[in-house]
């Protein structure tokens, strides 16, 4: 019998979750899990639940699944734990406290491009990554592997520029999520509709994600919500004629970027 490949899954919120409920659908892995509040809840869907992080020391690959915070942290822990034969992965959205950082594993910076406002890990499901972008920074076989298993797409990024993209499509539109509904008054609210409902989805993410990515990626949120600005007082200036031409080349733009299936689609 072929000998399982042994994963490790430390965090279990919405992204850990997920990538256990999936591979526990594999056959050809066994899975360790490490989690301080929610490893009785795995424990049906893998070799071993714990909340001692020593828990995946034999496996051949771990994944990192912490909150943004405490990843630098534990990976830190599991230098006087693991080898350079163990590959690591983390799946944080910032990574300027990582990029330059040498560890005694085989560290591999990653990130899947998918997620949702829900959070925890009653809400992680076995369908999560499926045709999503999996962002990694060099090619592993057995990394690949398990990005293709859970059913998401290995994609190679430069990750010197992670931080400034995820600024831009993920941390400042959670942020203003927030803000928009903050400020809209309660007569407001009280007529809004669908279109004040989908602009403040993000508005339900775990406030301590939210606080997470203001925390840790500031300089490049602050740099887009500074772009924005400044575009919406270009705008002000522009005639009529030319703020109908831009909103329609957006619109144009938007409309191609994603497939019926809300893959996104979008080519450089």
């Amino acid at each position: 019998m072929e000998e399982k490949i042994k994963v490790g899954i430390i965090g279990l919120g919405l992204i850990g979750g997920s990538l256990l409920k999936v591979l526990a659908n594999k056959s050809c892995y066994e899975l360790y899990c490490v989690s301080s509040s929610s490893y009785k809840e795995a424990a049906p869907f893998c070799k071993i639940a714990s909340d001692e992080i020593t828990t995946i020391k034999n496996c051949n690959i771990v994944f990192v699944c912490s909150t943004i915070g405490k990843t630098p942290k534990i990976l830190d822990e599991l230098n006087n734990i693991l080898d350079l034969k163990t590959i690591v992965a983390d799946v944080s959205s910032v990574k300027t406290k990582l990029i330059e950082k040498k560890y005694n594993f085989n560290f591999i910076l990653s990130h899947p491009m998918a997620g949702s406002h829900e959070f925890g890990f009653e809400a992680s499901r076995d369908n999560l990554f499926i045709g999503a972008k999996w962002l990694i920074e060099k090619n592993n076989e057995l990394l690949k592997k398990i990005i293709v298993d859970a059913g998401a797409y290995p994609y190679l990024f430069d990750m010197k520029y992670h931080d400034e993209c995820c600024a831009q499509i993920s941390h400042l539109p959670t942020i203003l999520s927030f803000l928009l509904f903050d400020i809209a008054s309660p007569k407001a609210k009280q007529i809004a509709s669908s279109g004040f409902k989908d602009t403040t989805r993000l508005a339900m993410t775990d406030s301590k994600l939210a606080f997470d990515m203001l925390e840790n990626n500031i300089d490049n949120i602050e740099k887009a919500f500074d772009l924005l600005n400044k575009r919406f007082n270009d705008l002000k200036n522009y005639t009529d004629d030319e703020k109908i031409r831009l909103f329609e080349s957006i619109a144009q733009q938007r409309a191609r970027m994603y497939d019926n299936s809300g893959k996104n689609i979008f080519k450089i």
